[in-house]
């Protein structure tokens, strides 16, 4: 885990790269790609490969259809939040995940911006910068402070997505928009929201969130309660396990 972790601290130096950062190209609505994610993809991949051989490599910036899923599949984000980095909001990661047979069993998180590393491996506990954290105690909706998300590459959900986000604040302390959905997830493993929600959300997007947040003793979900697919997007439900359902309930109605 030290070398992993070490591995991941070690694409600060490409993340920070401003040139790059802003050197842009438009994959779709809302949905970019710039010389950083491709920069720190490869990197990641050749390191990773050259690590650990057998397992394979799945990531937002490659063709991922010859992925074996009931093996063991690194998911890597090279950037999550590439509009927030585009616009220099410091508030995007560095996101990889270990899956095995659809099991999230390890996940790192890295903001390179503020030197935050969440970690997680299955059964030991989650942690920031080496320290142990945990979700919250708040037992209800009143009290949480709920993270949303927005679909940015599905805006013709905007009326649905607006309507729940409106629904969650009236029940909520407050909502906040990170623009990261891995950070936002390790948000709640330490304790800082007690609620998430996205649509259509990739698998790189949550797959290291998922390992952190579970193992700091919250929960994540779909919509339905079901556990999240790692091959196709998701609807992503999280908390911090006490008001799961009271979320769910309300983004169902």
């Amino acid at each position: 885990m030290d070398e992993l972790i070490q591995l991941v601290k070690e694409t600060k130096s490409i993340a920070l790269d401003s040139k790059s950062a802003h050197n842009v190209s438009v994959k779709g609505l809302a949905d970019f790609v710039t010389k950083v994610d491709t920069a720190i993809q490869e990197f990641m991949r050749s390191r990773l490969k050259d690590m650990y051989p057998d397992i394979q490599f799945m990531s937002e910036e490659k063709d991922n259809n010859d992925i074996d899923h009931t093996g063991k599949v690194w998911i890597l984000d090279p950037i999550d939040g590439t509009t927030n980095l585009i616009h220099d909001f410091k508030m995007s990661a560095v996101s990889l995940g270990l899956v095995d047979n659809g099991v999230p069993v390890m996940g790192i998180v890295y903001n390179p911006f503020t030197d935050e590393l969440f970690s997680a491996r299955r059964g030991e506990g989650a942690y920031l910068n080496g320290a142990p954290i945990h979700v919250t105690s708040a037992s209800n909706l009143s009290e949480s402070l709920v993270i949303v998300g927005t679909s940015p590459y599905r805006k013709d959900l905007a009326d649905v997505n607006f309507d729940i986000i409106k629904r969650l604040y009236i029940a909520s302390e407050d909502i906040r928009r990170g623009g990261s959905a891995a950070l936002d997830l390790c948000y709640l493993a330490c304790g800082r929201a007690e609620g998430f929600f996205e649509r259509n959300l990739k698998p790189w997007d949550y797959a290291a969130g998922v390992a952190i947040l579970r193992e700091a003793g919250g929960c994540v979900t779909d919509f339905a309660g079901n556990e999240p697919s790692y091959r196709v997007p998701s609807d992503i439900l999280a908390s911090n396990g006490i008001i799961h359902e009271e979320m769910k309930k309300i983004i169902n109605e």
